[in-house]
This record gives structure tokens, C-alpha cells and sequence, in this order.
């Protein structure tokens, strides 16, 4: 889902600014993540909320904007594949922040898959040297705080499902999925006005193809809230990777573009990673 909710929204970015194409992702998702939470259960059957949840969401919320920021400004550098690789500790980083606000422990053998896997996703996504890691810049830096926003992002919504008294899992995440939405579009929204006047009305004008957007990008997230729900932050990150191998099929099969022995290496080192995860 969430390899068609990218692949639709690149095409969005010659009619938007690049903000603009990205709060389209939540805008769009709003509508069909309450429609969702209002399937699920009547608003009498709903958990109550407390100050916690709303805390958790809007950290997530925000972690997750600040890190989509960062990486797309580390793109305009330079040495946009440092920042890329470096944005992938983010499941490394998730693992942390998991263990210092939530208590949530991993398994040496858990641990073993995250680095694993990273090491694949490295090598699939990126192609730098051992130099280019070596030397700091403002590229690595970027990078790593867009991991460290999705990393608390992941464990936020984590930690805001688990805040609820009670409820089936699906509508803990669901409920977390369409408050943290909510939030986003408001925050977003009015950055747009600000900051971009006149990008508002062009993303309403381009609604036939960011309905799809907000439509697969909401399913995406209600499977990533629900999992998250379920279990550490840190392992359904690090599972969620295999979307690069979705990337890597996709190209090769349907795109018939050639591929080299690194790429070939990335992806068995990612399901070698996720094995060891399962």
C-alpha cells in the first residue's frame, strides 16, 4: 500500500510544491481514516482519550512531519545518498527511544535482524563509500534527524494506543490514526498558509488523483498503527522494509531494469534480517 501511495504521489509533484504534495498524504487520508474508525464501532464503543494520547499524538504527529522535512531537505544537498542511508538508522533509533519512553526491550536475536536488514537497506537504497561515511556533514546530520523523527513518531503512536484504557487493537489504532491525521492537517495546513499561499487551493483543484493518495496512504498506516499496537515499535519497522523488496521486484519484473550485485546482496540481507525478526 504504501509503495502505491509513493508512486502516485510523485506524480502529484510537478502540479504541487513539494510541502504540498506531502500534505496530501494527510489531508486526503482524513475523511477515510474517521470513515474507518466509524466502521469499526459507534462512538459510544470508542476508548476514552486522557492527555496522554493526545500528548503521544501529537509528538508522532509532529516527529513525523520534522522528519519527512529533514529528509527531503537532506535531498537538495550535495550528498543526498549520505543523508538517504543515514535516515535508515531510523529502526535503530526507534529501538532506543522504544526502550527510554516505553520499556520496550529486544532480543539479541531481534537486534541481530535490525542491523542485518539495515546493512541490506544500505545497500539497496544508497550507494556511498566508506569515506562518505567517514566525513560529517550537514547531509549525515540531516539524515539522521529525519530517523530520529520517525523513530519517535513510530514509538509515539505506540505509546498513544497503548495510553487508551480499553478497546480492541484495531480500534485503539484506528482512534490513534485518525486524531494523529487530524492534528497533521491542521499543522500542515496552516504552514501552508503561511509559508505557501495559494498552495491550498491547488491541492483541492488536483483532488482526483490525491483521493487515491489519501485513500492507500490511509490503509498503509492503519496496517503500520495497528501493528505497532500489537507490538514493539522497533521490530514492525524493521519488518515494514520489505517494502523495499516490493521496490526491488517491481523494477525488475514490470520495469525490466538491470540490476547490479550489490542491489541483489541488499535484498537477501533484508529477508535474511526479517527472517531472523519472524
Amino acid at each position: 500500500m504504501q509503495n502505491v501511495r509513493s508512486l502516485l504521489q510523485k506524480r502529484l509533484t510537478g502540479k504541487l510544491s513539494v510541502k504540498g504534495a506531502s500534505y496530501v498524504r494527510f489531508c486526503y487520508a482524513l475523511p477515510f481514516a474517521w470513515g474507518y474508525l466509524g466502521l469499526l464501532g459507534s462512538t459510544d464503543s470508542l476508548p476514552r482519550p486522557s492527555v496522554e494520547f493526545f500528548t503521544y499524538c501529537l509528538a508522532g504527529g509532529v516527529g513525523q512531519i520534522v522528519g519527512t522535512a529533514c529528509l527531503i531537505a537532506s535531498f537538495t544537498r550535495r550528498n543526498f545518498a549520505v543523508g538517504t542511508a543515514f535516515s535508515k538508522t531510523e529502526v535503530a533509533q526507534t529501538a532506543l527511544i522504544g526502550l527510554v519512553i516505553l520499556g520496550d526491550e529486544v532480543s539479541l536475536a531481534v537486534m541481530l535482524g535490525i542491523v542485518v536488514s539495515l546493512v541490506g537497506v544500505v545497500l539497496l537504497a544508497t550507494r556511498i563509500s566508506v569515506s562518505e561515511v567517514r566525513r560529517i556533514d550537514k547531509s549525515m546530520t540531516l539524515g539522521l534527524f529525519a530517523g530520529a523523527g520517525f523513530a519517535l513518531a513510530a514509538v509515539s503512536f505506540r505509546g498513544a494506543a497503548l495510553s487508551l484504557p480499553e478497546g480492541d487493537f484495531l480500534v485503539r489504532a484506528a482512534l490513534t490514526l485518525a486524531v494523529t491525521v487530524s492534528l497533521q492537517t491542521l499543522i500542515m495546513g496552516a504552514y501552508l498558509i503561511a509559508r505557501e499561499p495559494g498552495e491550498l487551493a491547488r491541492v483541492a483543484l488536483a483532488w482526483r488523483a490525491a483521493l487515491w493518495v489519501g485513500l492507500f496512504g490511509m490503509v498503509a498506516s492503519a496496517g503500520w498503527f495497528s501493528a505497532m499496537t500489537l507490538k514493539n515499535a522497533a521490530v514492525v519497522r524493521a519488518l515494514g522494509q520489505v517494502e523495499l523488496v516490493f521496490t526491488f521486484t517491481t523494477s525488475v519484473w514490470f520495469f525490466k531494469e538491470v540490476v547490479g550485485r550489490r542491489e541483489v546482496i541488499g535484498v537477501l540481507l533484508i529477508v535474511l534480517g526479517i527472517y531472523l525478526l519472524l
